[in-house]
């Protein structure tokens, strides 16, 4: 599985590189990777965004307990704060969701409590350091 280990660390790569990395020829890695999306195991790729150099310097984990059985009305909600939202996470334990955001100021953090407030209580967790 190193193949999938340096896949994580940098996506990008060639498949060269990747061969280099991993002992095998470029044309052996790729015909790797090839089976390993064709079976599932690689569902796609992605980037890693640095939400501070976008102007979101608080992230927050929230734990969300609705307020009855029926979650509609919260996650109707959900859906209109997109801008902030990094992760909905329907959860079993301590809550319902755990959602994780990213805020650009204290002010906007504490509006959309606020308004959350209205279709369910929470728990807010601030990340210091990651």
């Amino acid at each position: 599985m190193r193949i999938l280990e340096e896949l994580s660390k940098n996506s990008r790569i060639t498949m060269k590189e990747l061969g280099e990395k991993v002992h095998l020829t470029g044309q052996a890695a790729a015909t790797r990777v090839a089976k390993l999306e064709d079976n599932g195991v690689i569902e796609g790729y992605t980037i890693k965004v640095n939400q501070a150099k976008l102007g979101f310097f608080i992230h927050a984990l929230i734990n969300i307990y609705t307020k009855s059985t029926y979650h509609q009305p919260y996650l109707s909600f959900i859906k209109t704060q997109e801008k902030y939202i990094l992760n909905n996470y329907k959860i079993s334990g301590d809550g319902c969701y755990l959602l994780e955001c990213k805020f650009p100021s204290n002010e906007s953090l504490d509006q959309f409590l606020v308004d959350l407030n209205e279709h369910a209580n929470y728990k807010l967790t601030i990340v210091i350091n990651k």
